[in-house]
């Protein structure tokens, strides 16, 4: 029921995006064809939710080898479209444009989740991680040249929280990923040396339940993380530079890269307590904000609703969350649980980056917020893979 009221308060808030007062035929139909793609996705849900549990498994395999090519050739003949006009994430068959990523990153939580529930024993140390790391990091990989930096951070989402729920020790997880640590705190010479000191130490305490060749390995994916900071910044396209660059400073360029932050904070701060109103969004109604509709959704919610409202949004999310722990906790399959908590790594991360965004507290990467914001293909596989859910954790092994 909580997924249901995010999917009709997203329609709502959709709506309420394309009241302008400039209006376009576009802007103020886009509501309906997104209510129309609602539909679909439901039956699409109700569809799949009567699918035997072991047909999935059967399934993950093929499904997984079948949306990865996809991704090969959405690199070769792949289109850009809307917020991600700049990247190469689409396929369009006849009229019909889609985004196979969504659909891969589905298979992927479900040949991870079969890999992960086939093991008589939880991993127990990182020759136990490369397994379930590769699986991840092929589609990863493919995304990232797209480049689809955050979708990218949804597939790392599904690994860690699929990797915690299958038993990994805690210090195993944060040594996978150190790497990611130090490309951050490369940048700041007295942070990465602070970095390495620390990571010495990690390694050294650590020592009794690492082999040697692993302890050596961790040390040099992080040195060689470091080492490639320069040349990765170097190489990354002037707009993703650019975001980074306004993330910490928006002022560097207020009518260009900075606009999207500098907007989205007026129009989230400007709504107080309860907001402006629904549809009475000011920020909005003159297009200030710019794809009000898709990624920057929440800052229509917090222009019109204010504080209250984003904060019934957020506890929409939160119980919704909370009752997916519930039913993997209750679920007696290995394979059912895992499913549950690699959606709930994916969805968290939309989130959280959608949310931090918005505000100001991660850099933009263009990732839509979960039955909120507008997009068929994330709103089709995000029932799905809901769809999916409900039947693992109903049925039992």
């Amino acid at each position: 029921m909580a997924l249901l009221a995010l999917s009709v308060w997203g329609l709502a808030m959709i709506y309420s995006a394309g009241v302008l007062n400039a209006p376009s035929p576009i802007t103020q139909r886009i509501w309906m064809r997104h209510g129309a793609l609602l539909v679909a996705a439901l039956a699409g849900f109700v569809v799949v939710a009567r699918v035997p549990t072991r047909w999935f498994e059967w399934i993950s395999l093929p499904a997984f080898i079948f949306w990865t090519a996809v991704l090969g050739v959405t690199l070769a003949v792949g289109t850009g479209a809307g917020t991600a006009s700049g990247v190469k994430a689409f396929l369009s068959i006849g009229g019909f444009r889609f985004q196979p990523s969504e659909a891969a990153k589905i298979a992927t939580i479900l040949y991870l989740a079969r890999v992960l529930s086939s093991r008589d024993r939880p991993p127990r140390d990182l020759r136990d991680l490369l397994t379930p790391a590769a699986i991840v990091g092929v589609p990863l990989a493919l995304v990232v040249l797209q480049p689809d930096l955050g979708t990218a951070l949804a597939f790392i989402g599904i690994l860690f929280a699929s990797l915690f729920w299958a038993g990994t020790p805690w210090p195993i997880l944060l040594l996978l990923a150190s790497p990611g640590f130090a490309l951050v705190l490369s940048f700041d010479t007295r942070l990465w040396s602070a970095y390495v000191i620390l990571l010495f130490a990690g390694l050294y305490l650590y020592r009794f339940r690492l082999d040697l060749s692993e302890s050596v390995a961790v040390f040099m994916a992080n040195v060689a993380a470091g080492t490639i900071a320069g040349p990765l910044w170097s190489s990354l396209a002037n707009y993703q530079k650019n975001r980074i660059l306004v993330f910490l400073d928006p002022s560097v360029d207020p009518q260009g890269a900075g606009w999207q932050l500098i907007q989205s904070k007026v129009a989230v701060g400007s709504g107080g307590l309860f907001g402006k109103g629904f549809t009475l969004g000011t920020q909005k109604r003159l297009d200030f904000l710019p794809e009000q509709h898709t990624d920057f959704i929440f800052g229509v919610v917090g222009e019109e609703f204010g504080f209250v409202g984003t904060s019934l949004t957020l506890l929409l999310f939160l119980y919704a969350f909370s009752q997916m722990i519930k039913m993997a906790e209750g679920s007696r399959d290995p394979f059912a649980g895992l499913v549950i908590f690699g959606t709930l790594g994916a969805w968290l991360t939309h989130v959280f980056v959608n949310v931090g965004m918005t505000i100001g507290l991660v850099p933009i990467t263009g990732i839509p917020l979960p039955f909120i914001s507008y997009g068929g293909s994330f709103l089709l596989m995000s029932w799905l893979a809901a769809g999916i859910m409900i039947r693992v954790a109903n049925e039992e092994p």
